[in-house]
């Protein structure tokens, strides 16, 4: 029985063709990664330590790296260098998520033992939406090709914001849509959920804050999607009039998805360090720009290799970070941290 077996499924990878095998290989991946880090890696009502977390962003990454490497050998280097370099990019730009996360989660007062599955439902939702989100994006680009430099002009726009970006525009959960859209519409609970995403009190039911928060999350993703969708396009795509190659899409889709899974356990390894990356920022804004001008210059037939845009990308966010560090090192904050775990 075995044998027949081992021979059916030869018989059918027989059968398919690269793309078909390695979207076949990301579904299994991504099932059983989920699989294994909500049933092991996170046990209900535990708290993640820092160390924990370390482990798991460790396993997360090993797993994308696996993945690109699986790429670059079924589908060539140019595919598998085109991954690596959107990977590298969404994961520098969910960085910036997790900033908006912990002030979430601080407003809200979220439980150490709530934390993690919040977060398990908020990165679900953010992977369903993204999916969305690139299907639309997709469709749109190939059916109007001028939204790609209007994509290109608000990315330029939103790294020149980011860029000059002060203390005092931080991200306000009361001040949010979600928050104040949610409190019209539903009957809300600030009683401890205590795990809960639903109470019932005197027959009626009540939405609790923990639910509110993963509305939040999912929210917040999809506005930094508009940041980073956009990004990835760019960085993939090989020429702007044609449509979309199927490995093209492969690597937006596989990227964007490997990028959201490791959220959570970025989430508890940097929430102890919030304050030591100041200039992490501007590293993703010139890169957004650099981004945003590459996009616009296409108009022009000028096309930037995806090497130059990997060099441009782990330069501007490694010297940002090192110069975050340094800084830290000559005094800058009054809460200094070894970082030990």
């Amino acid at each position: 029985m075995g044998k027949y077996t081992a021979i059916h499924l030869h018989s059918i990878f027989k059968q398919m063709n690269d793309n078909e095998v390695t979207y076949l290989i990301f579904g299994i991946v991504l099932v059983l990664a989920m699989v294994l880090d909500l049933s092991f890696l996170t046990k209900s009502n535990s708290i993640i330590t820092m160390r924990k977390a370390f482990y798991q962003s460790i396993f997360w990454i090993a797993i994308s790296f696996a993945f690109c490497g699986f790429v670059w050998y079924e589908l060539g280097s140019i595919t598998g260098m085109k991954f690596l370099t959107a990977y590298l990019m969404e994961k520098s730009l969910s960085v910036d998520n997790i900033f908006v996360f912990i002030l979430i989660f601080t407003f809200f007062k979220v439980k150490e033992t709530d934390a993690a599955r919040a977060l398990f439902v908020g990165i679900v939702l953010a992977i369903v939406f993204r999916v969305i989100f690139i299907w639309l994006g997709i469709e749109l680009i190939e059916r109007f090709h001028w939204l790609l430099y209007v994509f290109g002009g608000f990315l330029l726009y939103t790294g020149f914001k980011l860029l000059f970006k002060k203390d005092e525009d931080e991200f306000d959960p009361s001040k949010s849509l979600v928050y104040q859209w949610s409190s019209k519409l539903f009957r809300i609970s600030h009683a401890e959920p205590n795990g809960r995403y639903f109470i019932k009190t005197k027959g009626k039911i009540y939405f609790t804050t923990l639910a509110i928060v993963v509305l939040m999350l999912a929210a917040i993703d999809i506005v930094f999607a508009l940041d980073s969708i956009p990004t990835v396009v760019s960085l993939v795509r090989d020429k702007a009039n044609v449509p979309f190659t199927a490995n093209e899409k492969l690597v937006i889709y596989s990227s964007n998805i490997f990028a959201v899974l490791g959220l959570r356990s970025l989430f508890f390894l940097l929430r102890g360090a919030v304050n030591k990356f100041d200039f992490l920022q501007q590293g993703i804004a010139v890169v957004l720009i650099f981004i945003g001008v590459k996009m616009l210059i296409e108009y022009f037939n000028i096309h930037l290799s995806i090497y130059l845009s990997l060099i441009v990308i782990v330069f501007c966010l490694g010297s940002s970070i090192i110069y975050s560090i340094y800084a830290k090192r000559k005094g800058v904050p009054a809460d200094y941290d070894d970082g030990s775990m």
